[in-house]
């Protein structure tokens, strides 16, 4: 079936690339009721979205013309939320618009922006970015999109998770009111409403969903895995598969940098994606993926949106992901446009509830097994080997001959073993992986579903840390399970003496935990077997049981020999509330009035009148009283003068004395005949005092008093 594209410049260019069939999607926006309309559409990732958007804004830009024309001001403007996301859109649209002769400019973060804006200064016809860098060239100037006619916002529910909400309204409110907006999205949460029905016009809701409900092509695995056997079952998921290419996902970027480096020492041409990489180092690590330079990808989350590489058949989740969103997104990046795909997630013991509720809320039924053993990797090398181009395919006569001179020298096995090896050298040795088995809570055996205790086949063990090293159960059992990849349901009574720690771990897990605790050998914390058995200690003693509070003797005594509160008939301290005897089955005694002596009415009666309430009037100082029964407070004499007594004064009383006035006439600034300003303060000191040069220097005042004359009293100054 043809595609619905009415112009015959993309229709070519969907040809080349064998697009004969639409996605659901992109049948969807070239509908004829979805014509020159606004767009929300949302859609599963890997569904062909950015080619559906492509082809609706071509009937806006170009309708049935099959070129441009001069490039000029943007006419089209695609804000995606990840550097890769806007890269890979911009390259799509390349061969899409190819036959046109459009230009297309992407403005992303981690490049030169100086370059962006000679390229903006150039002209185009489409422009891709992220929300960030978009922004900054239209706050500088740098992008001018008065004549934008086609707005698309991909991935808007991501942007909107990663904070790029003002940026957004920021970019959609310089828009132009008339211009076409096509709003597309993995969910549809409140936000992405909330931005639809602001910035869009009688749009179109288009919801395009799977009815295999999701992803159709992908096959979802989960592997049992020792907690501190991941990589070593990373390495062998990928020997087990041996895909064209592969992504591993990982939480941090610090698992992301040791994942990379222990792959890379294992002979697998991987490489690294996160966000601490500069855009040029993320740029390479992609393009050696689609050149098949590298055939593995450790990243973050940074890749899990809109990235599509080609054969790329295995999604690896070394670190569970956070939520279900995140592991569809994840495990879309596999199974796109028709392909199948493989996403396999690392279970260790612990995380088994988790990943079963997250794939039951998904609809997911995985299937559950062990890591690929090394026995299995080595049956498919065979297989492949027997398969390899350099077999099946026909010699020449050099290689003919060149054989024949092998087979002269030594005998045909021989060369078959030497092939074998030459071919086993070139790939990644597999890694020696134990299977933890089912937990407790899925066995069907009802004989292996708890612990089977004391004297049952178990078997104990020892620690070398005890009471003198602050040993406790908290942080014991934790270890103990760390250690040898078991449960907390496979380990039994734990004793901790003085020196040591002694526990029992059961039948069912005693093999697996022999050989993980050999592997963990030179730990500081050391597990080794207890020779003996069962250590010799005291017995634990039974916890004794705790008797009512009331039932003691010494309490009843006590509660009689209160005189002033009498009990009421046929009342016992037993009535009184008890932990173990609900309140419910106490009968409610009547207890009469506590009467307290010099006192003619009950303690527990209101007095007659309430207590005189004192208030301040802060009109004449006085005090008076609420209660109008008390007149000898009410009525008596007001004390000390009024607040406000004092006759009123006029503004002249306020006003700031006079000050050297004289001085204040005079003007600052006077200009000599000269001209030279001669800069003087109001107040300048007089003759004698601390002047500059051409003053008499200034005495002190016991000076001055020396000079006057011995018979006079000098007068103070």
């Amino acid at each position: 079936m043809p595609f619905l594209t009415t112009n015959p410049a993309l229709a070519r260019a969907l040809a080349e690339r064998d697009y004969n069939d639409p996605t659901p999607v992109q049948r969807a926006v070239l509908a004829p009721e979805a014509a020159g309309r606004d767009l929300l559409v949302s859609a599963q990732t890997g569904s062909g979205k950015t080619v559906a958007y492509g082809l609706a804004a071509a009937e806006t830009l170009l309708g049935t013309e099959e070129r441009f024309g001069p490039a000029g001001a943007p006419q089209a403007l695609v804000v995606a939320p990840t550097r890769e996301l806007a890269l890979q859109v911009q390259r799509e649209f390349a061969w899409l618009y190819a036959a046109t002769g459009a230009r297309i400019i992407s403005c992303v973060g981690g490049m030169d922006p100086r370059q962006e804006q000679r390229l903006l200064n150039q002209g185009a016809h489409i422009v891709v970015g992220t929300p960030g860098r978009l922004r900054d060239h239209l706050e500088r100037g740098r992008l001018d999109i008065s004549a934008l006619r086609v707005v698309v916002l991909d991935e808007a529910d991501e942007m909107l998770d990663l904070g790029f909400r003002e940026d957004l309204e920021f970019i959609l409110d310089a828009t132009p009111p008339e211009r076409r907006s096509l709003l597309f999205s993995a969910t549809m949460p409140r936000g992405i409403a909330a931005l639809a029905k602001r910035y869009q016009r009688d749009a179109l809701r288009i919801e395009v969903a799977s009815a295999e409900g999701g992803h159709a092509d992908i096959e979802y695995r989960t592997i049992r895995i020792a907690p501190t056997e991941m990589e070593h079952a990373v390495v062998n998921l990928l020997r087990f598969y041996d895909t064209p290419s592969a992504i591993v996902f990982c939480n941090t970027r610090e698992a992301v940098r040791h994942l990379h480096a222990t792959l890379q020492e294992r002979q697998f041409s991987a490489v690294a994606l996160s966000g601490e990489l500069s855009q040029s180092e993320r740029n390479h690590a992609l393009q050696a993926l689609r050149d098949g330079r590298a055939r593995v990808c450790v990243a973050t989350d940074v890749a899990a949106r809109g990235i599509d590489l080609p054969n790329l058949g295995l999604v690896i989740h070394a670190d569970l992901p956070n939520d279900a969103e995140s592991l569809q997104h994840r495990s879309g990046r596999t199974g796109r446009a028709g392909r199948k795909g493989v996403s396999v997630l690392l279970v260790p013991p612990f995380r088994r509830r988790r990943v079963e509720d997250l794939m039951r809320g998904l609809g997911i039924a995985p299937e559950w097994s062990g890591p690929p053993t090394v026995e299995e990797i080595r049956k498919l090398d065979h297989e492949r080997m027997l398969r390899d181009p350099l077999l099946t395919e026909v010699p020449n006569e050099e290689d003919l001959a060149a054989g024949q001179t092998l087979l002269a020298a030594h005998a045909a096995e021989h060369l078959a073993a030497a092939l074998v090896r030459l071919y086993r050298a070139g790939l990644p040795a597999p890694e020696e992986v134990a299977d933890p088995g089912e937990p407790r809570h899925v066995r069907d055996r009802p004989a292996q579903r708890g612990f089977e205790g004391p004297g049952a086949g178990s078997t104990w063990f020892r620690l070398n840390v005890g009471r003198r090293n602050n040993a406790d159960p908290k942080w014991l059992l934790p270890l103990i399970c760390r250690r040898g990849n078991v449960t907390r349901k496979d380990i039994g009574v734990i004793r901790i003496f003085d020196e040591e720690t002694a526990f029992e771990v059961g039948a069912a897990a005693l093999d697996r935990f022999s050989k993980a605790v050999r592997k963990s050998e030179g730990a500081d914390v050391v597990i080794e077997l207890l020779p003996g058995g069962a250590p010799a200690g005291r017995p634990e003693r039974a916890p004794r049981a705790k008797e009512p509070r009331w039932n003691k003797p010494q309490d009843e005594r006590r509660h009689e020999e209160r005189r002033h509160e009498a009990p009421a008939p046929g009342w016992t301290p037993l009535d009184r509330p008890a932990p173990d005897r609900p309140a419910s089955d106490r009968p409610a005694p009547e207890r009469p009035f506590r009467e307290k002596p010099f006192r003619d009415k009950p303690a527990n009666e209101k007095p007659a009148h309430p207590k005189p309430f004192r208030e301040k009037n802060f009109g004449d100082r006085s005090v008076q009283e609420r209660a109008p029964q008390d007149r000898s407070v009410a009525e008596r004499p007001v004390r000390g003068k009024p607040a406000f007594d004092k006759p009123a004064q006029g503004k002249e009383a306020y006003a700031k004395p006079a000050y050297r006035k004289a001085a204040q006439d005079k003007p600052p600034y006077d200009k000599p005949a000269h001209g030279k300003p001669v800069h003087e303060k109001p107040y300048a000191p007089k003759p004698g005092g601390k002047a500059g040069a051409g003053h008499p220097p200034s005495r002190s005042r016991t000076e001055r008093f020396d000079d006057k004359p011995a018979g006079k009293k000098p007068r103070r100054p």
